[in-house]
């Protein structure tokens, strides 16, 4: 049992679940910092108060809250932002840069009967069964 246990636990899938954990938990750090410490204070600037907490309006003795709603909402898209165009963005480039498969319009092409992506070397469609002659569907 505690075989299986250990063979579990050294499984590559489970050390690399706890490894993205403990790096996105880091990481996760490191984004607010840069949305508390860098971007709020922009918003401060345009706004004139990095803070909303205390708007609030109340109805029949019940308060309510929408500068913390605000607050979240603004935390919110700095943090999709900063991580969109200081993350996702570059590694997007940089897995562009060097991809080295060819591109999937140069392997595939249309068949010209249901439109469905084909092997280019294909001579029939694998959904509608239409012959195609290899190379020759129309885009």
């Amino acid at each position: 049992m505690l075989t299986e246990f250990r063979t579990f636990l050294l499984r590559g899938n489970v050390v690399d679940l706890a490894v993205g954990v403990v790096i996105g938990a880091a990481f996760g750090a490191v984004v607010t910092s840069l949305v508390k410490n860098l971007l709020t204070p922009i918003v401060a600037a345009f706004i004139g108060t990095p803070d909303f907490s205390g708007l609030t309006f109340t109805i029949n003795d019940s308060r309510f809250l929408y500068g913390d709603f605000i607050n979240a909402l603004i935390a919110f898209l700095a943090i999709a932002a900063a991580v969109f165009f200081f993350v996702v963005k570059p590694v997007n480039e940089l897995m562009e840069r060097y991809r080295t498969e060819p591109d999937p319009d140069e392997r595939t092409q249309k068949c010209p009967e249901c439109l469905s992506q084909i092997p280019v070397s294909a001579r029939r469609c694998a959904f509608c069964s239409a012959e195609v002659a290899p190379g020759a569907a129309g885009a």
